[in-house]
């Protein structure tokens, strides 16, 4: 699975909107769509954000495992 799919169903399954994710990361809901349409790559600081924020490895985002601890 790709990280973009990750991020995608990791939003959808917490109930929060691109805009609402882009705010925790403090940049606009158009750059964090680029990230999850895979037009640009995820910065190392907001997969860092991202893992703390949603209690999963920075692994399983990546889609290099599917254990989420």
């Amino acid at each position: 699975m790709t990280y973009q799919k990750r991020l995608h169903d990791l939003r959808v399954d917490h109930d929060l909107r691109q805009e609402d994710v882009a705010q925790i990361l403090k940049i606009t809901s158009q750059a964090y769509g680029m990230y999850e349409n895979g037009k640009r790559s995820l910065p190392i600081e907001c997969l860092i954000t991202l893992a703390k924020y949603y209690d999963v490895t920075s692994d399983y985002i990546l889609g290099l495992n599917d254990n989420k601890k």
